[in-house]
């Protein structure tokens, strides 16, 4: 198969390429506030169908004391989220708590809450899963529990090929059903308190008097043991809070008021339907299921039974509430394929992880991400069989990282700013008290549940940041190395004594894919002209600049990087000038650099027919495995894909020598 056909199935799989260059296509990618709720906050919003009942089952007989967890969920989840607008304020270009972490702590802080947030959106992915199938098997007799692995696999590949397809096309298709989960879930929970209203009174008087007696028998420690233990297990609920001020940058205009209000819409009814889903369960006394049925489909059944419904009408009933929460929990493992892949991005760019995962698709979403956050997911999947109770352990741990991480950083910055600031006291105090609420968190599920998973999530983070340390490690050495490099073939624009004229076509001309590094260039062409002395009459150099996730931030970053690489043009054309060659250049702009290097250099073979085309490769004194990981294989990709339509490409080494050598690089022409 040629290339070009693999450009044409890979537009009909995943759908036709975009143009990074053109506003329109931000404009079309760019979510609103509702849209933006549906396809980032619906991670929280979903995540009632596992963190309360999960909170719940955790007090034990001492189920009382769920009238004190539903107000306390509630209030965390608006004291996390007005801190996290802060987030938003001081980010508007996205990054989250990888940022915040980076830019108020410290760049290893945000290594720490990068790798955290990596796994978490794994464990995002693979927990809404798991729990969205736990959901509709409720719907069907035990014996058919023994497939729920498989199915889970099949519904992670469904979203994988979502998102290579690109955000805005998955989001569409998943918002109905995030619409019926609120409207379904919200009635119910509406009706199942209004129906207990006479009771609620008898509820509130029981909680205190039991909680007093509690305390009279084991003492207030064990009581606030036993709350915070279920409140921690609980943490699950606020995931969805990171996951909007990580991905700001996906807003519409202006992205600080579309962030805040979808952290509005998110805060409201995650609240709403966490804390009402808790106090359903001590009003209607729920008790688990050992059928397989979650303790939502016990207490929603008892509802609908309460409404007149019975038999097959009760259960056709059961089964849209379950089908739209298990479908949710799948919207809100598509999160983890969005803000994965974000903090992938924003880490590649810091150097952290490999540069491919900076990189876009020609549907402008990150490929590398997606795939690696499914992938993973589906081991994680696998390895914990899917048992929620497990997953939700592993999550917590990691969210309250971040959370934690996030809001020092922004405590650190208003107690910087505290006197400079209008309103500054007043936003310390705010993240200074979600600091102690998520610190606290963090504290009692690790202490709590470190044999029960706690220590696999730490092991696991921490391994992602011992290869994080790794990585920039070795990109800080071959920057060293480049920039020495072009210090070597160091070149300034020089006059010319007249006018150069044009490249004459019919002549052999020597056509350079240069990069963003100058020296690179100038030496291709020192060394073309030294193997092949005066056989090159006109010189053509082309560069694409790759729209990676760093550039499409905004439209001024794509000007930016559109004049830096025409600034190494120019200078790249200014000295075969002024070596006595003709020399022209040629710049093309995507998200799909072999594609666009592709294109262009066929565009240029037509214009040059007499021409032969030149690529560098980096070479290394000490070639381990990991260097290919770690860099681009554009030159043999480009090379390969030239010659099957008859061009020549010649790849030339440009060693990288760690140890000096006598001698040095040639001079440049004076």
């Amino acid at each position: 198969m040629t290339g070009e056909q693999k450009r044409r199935l890979s537009d009909v799989v995943f759908g036709p390429p975009r143009d990074p260059m053109s506003p329109e296509t931000r404009k079309h990618i760019a979510l609103a506030a509702f849209l933006a709720w549906i396809g980032i906050g619906a991670d929280g919003l979903s995540s009632s169908a596992y963190g309360p009942a999960e909170a719940y089952i955790a007090l034990g007989a001492h189920s009382q004391l769920a009238l004190y967890l539903a107000f306390a969920t509630a209030f965390t989840v608006f004291v996390i989220s007005l801190a996290y607008n802060q987030v938003i304020e001081l980010f508007p270009n996205g990054g989250g708590g990888y940022k915040v972490a980076t830019r108020l702590v410290g760049p290893y802080a945000g290594l720490v809450a990068g790798s955290a947030l990596i796994v978490d959106y794994v464990l995002t992915i693979a927990i809404s899963v798991a729990a969205g199938v736990d959901a509709l098997f409720s719907l069907v007799p035990p014996v058919h529990q023994s497939v729920k692995l498989e199915v889970e696999v099949a519904v992670i590949c469904v979203l994988i090929y979502l998102n290579l397809r690109g955000m805005r096309e998955s989001i569409k298709v998943l918002a109905p059903i995030f619409i019926g989960f609120v409207m379904t879930h919200f009635a119910l929970i509406a009706y199942g308190i209004v129906s207990h209203e006479a009771g609620i009174g008898t509820e509130v008087q029981q909680t205190f008097q039991e909680t007093a007696q509690l305390a009279g028998q084991a003492g207030w420690f064990f009581v606030v043991a036993i709350f915070l233990k279920a409140y921690s297990l609980g943490g699950g609920t606020y995931t969805g809070i990171e996951a909007v001020s990580n991905n700001v940058n996906m807003l519409k205009e202006p992205r600080v008021r579309t962030g805040k209000w979808t952290m509005l819409l998110m805060a409201l009814s995650l609240s709403i339907t966490a804390a009402g889903i808790i106090l359903l369960y001590l009003l209607w006394d729920v008790v688990p299921s050992h059928t397989g049925e979650t303790l939502n489909a016990v207490v929603f059944g008892s509802i609908i039974d309460s409404l007149g419904f019975h038999g097959t009408a009760s259960h056709a009933l059961l089964t849209v509430v379950l089908f739209f929460e298990g479908a949710l929990l799948f919207v809100a493992a598509n999160t983890g394929f969005l803000g994965g892949p974000a903090v992938l991005a924003n880490m590649a760019v810091d150097r952290w992880v490999p540069n491919q995962f900076s990189a876009l698709s020609s549907r402008l979403v990150t490929r590398n991400g997606v795939l690696l956050m499914g992938l993973a997911a589906l081991a994680i999947l696998v390895w914990t069989g899917g048992y929620v109770s497990l997953l939700v352990v592993l999550y917590t741990v990691n969210v309250f990282i971040t959370f934690t991480l996030s809001l020092l950083g922004l405590t650190f910055y208003w107690w910087r700013q505290r006197r400079d600031v209008d309103g500054a006291p007043r936003r310390l105090l705010l993240s200074g008290l979600a600091l102690l609420i998520t610190a606290g968190i963090l504290v009692v599920i690790i202490i709590e549940r470190f044999l029960q998973g706690g220590s696999v999530t730490l092991v696991i983070t921490s391994v992602v940041v011992g290869i994080g340390l790794m990585i920039r490690h070795h990109y800080a050495r071959v920057r060293k190395l480049t920039e020495k490099f072009e210090r070597e073939h160091r070149w300034r624009m020089r006059d010319l004594p007249s006018p150069p004229a044009p490249p004459d076509p019919s002549q052999p001309t020597a056509v350079f894919l240069v990069s963003a590094n100058r020296g690179i260039g100038q030496h291709m062409a020192e060394r073309v002209e030294a193997l092949f002395p005066g056989h090159f009459r006109a010189f053509v150099f082309l560069s694409v600049g790759t729209v990676d996730s760093e550039s499409y931030g905004s439209e001024q970053a794509l000007r930016t990087m559109q004049y830096e690489t025409r600034a190494t043009l120019d200078a790249l054309v200014n000295y075969a000038q002024y070596c006595g060659k003709s020399s022209v250049w040629r710049d093309a702009y995507g998200s799909d650099r072999l594609a666009e290097l592709e294109q262009l250099a066929l565009a240029v073979r037509e214009e040059f027919p007499q021409s032969v085309f030149f690529a560098s490769r980096l070479v290394f004194e000490k070639d381990y495995p990991w260097n290919r990981w770690l860099h681009s294989q554009t030159p043999l990709a480009i090379q390969r894909l030239l010659n099957e339509r008859g061009v020549e490409l010649v790849i030339l080494p440009v060693a990288l020598e760690e140890t000096p050598k006598p001698g040095g690089a040639a001079p440049a022409p004076a």
